[in-house]
């Protein structure tokens, strides 16, 4: 008889190479495409719009135009043209009180998830980071509904948006984000593109019950504040990453004009036990250079003027954030903590 030939062993299923992407890049519209945005400055907002527009290089003239499809144009082909796989887009969601009545006539922009998932649907460089305020009536419908749609995410401005993630009222929205690895991408430190509601909620530690619960977390800018301005964070932060392993921060806006953080914040940032909890973010619009960070010897001039050259500011960024001595997991890190688009 002869004998039954052996099972060929299954073939190796190739590794997916980690995706380089920035967790941070915003999109904004004023509603002329059916989008449902709406962009009303307040504040400094009225004067920084326009050098932020030509920062992505579009004329002002667009806050008043095509804005919805121009942009949205400008940003995808900034991400085709640089050396990121993708880029999270985030909504932004208004206001609300406590009590999940809205908070009229203070926020800056809107940018509806409807959109965001819209745009992730049709341009695979896009993930879509949506925005809902845990307090409004129909935010576990409509958190069922976002994570239904694709959403990886979850983006807020806690000190801009009202948000306390520390109410109790909040646990079964964050149970049901820990439930399904929805990331969650909060504001910490300075604000001063848009009104601020409450500077008490800008402390990491507004992220103290996510954490708790099990939600994967992301304080943007590591609580940085503006030299002289506002409260520096970054001591809490710090302290916050050696207690819960679900937090991590992001480097967003750390390589802008506004220069967010000490010198010394980013020197720790990008030693060991720091450096493994950072993901890459731009937070485009925000301009984007090395003019400060040259002048506080963070990097060579070789560095800043080369990076001056680079006319993608997505690109910019990370020439930036390399020159600082972020490395490669850096940008790919986010990858791994991303819920799969559905």
């Amino acid at each position: 008889m002869t004998p039954a030939a052996a099972p060929c062993p299954p073939e190796p299923v190739p590794a997916v190479p980690p995706r380089r992407i920035d967790c941070h890049l915003h999109v904004v519209g004023n509603g002329t495409g059916g989008t449902g945005c709406w962009y009303r400055p307040r504040g400094v907002t009225r004067f920084s719009a326009p050098f932020m527009v030509r920062g992505v290089g579009l004329d002002p003239s667009v806050l008043e135009g095509d804005l919805d499809r121009v942009y949205a144009a400008q940003m995808r082909r900034f991400v085709r043209e640089s050396s990121l796989d993708a880029a999270v887009i985030l909504a932004q969601d208004e206001p609300y009180r406590e009590d999940g009545t809205l908070i009229e006539g203070v926020g800056s922009f809107y940018v509806p998830n409807d959109y965001v998932l819209r745009l992730a649907r049709e341009n695979r460089e896009f993930l879509p980071a949506v925005s809902i305020h845990p307090a409004r009536p129909d935010a576990a419908e409509e958190l069922e509904r976002c994570l239904a749609g694709g959403a990886v995410m979850l983006k807020c401005l806690p000190n801009c948006q009202n948000i306390d993630w520390n109410l109790r009222r909040y646990t079964r929205f964050l149970e049901r984000m820990a439930e399904t690895g929805l990331v969650l991408l909060a504001h910490t430190g300075s604000e001063r593109t848009l009104p601020v509601l409450d500077a008490r909620l800008a402390d990491p530690r507004v992220l103290t019950r996510p954490l708790e619960i099990g939600v994967t977390c992301i304080a943007a800018h590591c609580g940085t504040g503006l030299m002289a301005l506002d409260p520096d964070y970054f001591d809490v932060f710090v302290d916050l990453i050696r207690r819960y392993p679900r937090l991590y921060g992001d480097n967003s806006a750390l390589a802008s004009c506004n220069f967010r953080s000490r010198p010394g914040a980013l020197r720790r940032l990008i030693q060991p036990g720091l450096v493994e909890r950072v993901v890459h973010g731009s937070d485009v619009p925000v301009p984007v250079t090395a003019a400060l960070l040259w002048a506080c010897g963070l990097v060579s001039w070789r560095a800043w003027r080369l990076s001056a050259a680079e006319a993608n500011p997505l690109e910019r960024d990370v020439s930036i954030k390399q020159a600082l001595g972020f490395p490669e997991e850096t940008f790919t890190r986010l990858s791994a903590l991303l819920r799969p688009r559905q």
